[in-house]
């Protein structure tokens, strides 16, 4: 039996750094909705951080659901 190790580190790379990216985007829309709330009750408004934290909800969304399409198809 022979490993092409070349090819596991490169599964292994690809998948390492496409879960901090995963990971570094949801913490950035949790940011995004702390800001919002800090403004809000400061009695500010915060649209863009609001419209931020939706754009990075809706990323996380789409990279899950291009996953679960890449493993069903």
């Amino acid at each position: 039996m022979h490993i092409d190790w070349a090819a596991l580190g490169s599964v292994f790379g690809v998948s390492l750094g496409a879960t901090v990216a995963l990971v570094a985007v949801f913490t950035l829309g949790i940011v995004g909705l702390s800001h919002r709330e800090r403004a809000t009750a400061q009695g500010d408004s915060a649209p863009l951080a609001l419209t931020g934290a939706y754009a990075c909800f809706a990323a996380c969304a789409a990279a899950v659901a291009y996953g679960i399409y890449l493993i069903v198809a």
